[in-house]
């Protein structure tokens, strides 16, 4: 495996809502089916790696539930290998409420347990074929971060919406060598701090719409949102796709520049349809719009 990646899987409950902020006296009406899938930001950054061709496998904690055996049944259907233990908490949920222009609100059942660590036989075999590993801000997570770099393995995270102070965030924004953030909340000078305080080389805040910029120790890099192809009908799994591109074009030696530039399509791309195992680009629907510049 080119990648493992650590966290990250669950059910999105998806219910389809006029508009955003949802406002009704003690109740609103869909404007469409409600309707679970596996997701979260795992699955989406593994699913984005397989399709642009990139071995993947994921190793992260299910429940002994109905949802737990949905998400690995999934895996298997996708030809991911995952590697599971047992949450005493269950699987985790999320319900995400879309409006018609693709944005969502996501209210996140995050069903931690104090204390709880991943074992190491759960993830020990695919470490040791993988070349990089994407570390989720599950709490369980920080506590792999040693023995992945003892493993001599490079380390990325997404730390979402972090807004630059949050404690939770910081020992995965320091831990990892490739730092992905929302700019949503991000505090002016966050990303610099990483670069100074972190073992981060590349921080990347993305922006939506506005793009995304590549912070390094020398020099700051703004790559343009690209165009989606399409309209915009899901933001889910956008920030994941970019992920997964910018890792796969770095994996594949590829300059900074160019990173960027794979990484913009594909979040770009992954805008135009409903999450879910076929939304993601492929190696070779990149290369055609890579080559139309």
């Amino acid at each position: 495996m080119s990648v493992i990646v650590l966290g990250g899987t669950g059910i999105d409950t998806i219910v389809p809502v006029g508009s955003l902020p949802v406002l009704g006296a003690d109740s609103a009406r869909p404007t469409g089916p409600i309707h679970d899938d596996v997701s979260h930001t795992g699955t989406c950054v593994a699913l984005g790696l397989r399709a642009l061709g990139v071995p993947v496998a994921l190793a992260d904690t299910i429940g002994d539930d109905d949802a737990g055996r949905r998400v690995a049944s999934s895996f298997a259907e996708w030809g991911i290998p995952l590697h599971t233990a047992i949450s005493p908490a269950g699987t985790r949920r999320a319900v995400n409420l879309m409006s018609p222009d693709g944005r969502r609100l996501s209210l996140y059942d995050g069903r931690d347990v104090p204390g709880f660590r991943l074992p190491r036989e759960t993830y020990a075999a695919p470490l040791a074929a993988a070349r990089h590993a994407h570390v989720t801000i599950m709490d369980w997570g920080r506590h792999l971060l040693a023995d992945l770099r003892a493993a001599g393995r490079t380390i990325s995270t997404d730390l979402h919406d972090w807004d630059g102070e949050n404690p939770y965030h910081l020992d995965f924004a320091l831990g990892a060598d490739i730092v992905f953030v929302s700019g949503v909340q991000l505090a002016a000078g966050a990303a610099d701090r990483v670069l100074a305080d972190g073992v981060a080389t590349h921080v990347l805040v993305t922006d939506g719409a506005k793009g995304a910029t590549l912070h390094t120790r020398a020099v700051s890099r703004h790559q343009p949102a690209a165009d989606p192809g399409g309209p915009v009908v899901d933001t889910n799994g956008a920030g994941d796709a970019f992920a997964a591109a910018f890792l796969a074009a770095r994996l594949a030696g590829a300059s900074d520049e160019d990173c960027l530039r794979w990484a913009s399509i594909a979040g770009a791309f992954a805008c135009t349809r409903a999450v879910g195992a076929d939304s993601f680009i492929t190696a070779e629907m990149l290369r055609e719009r890579l080559t139309r510049g």
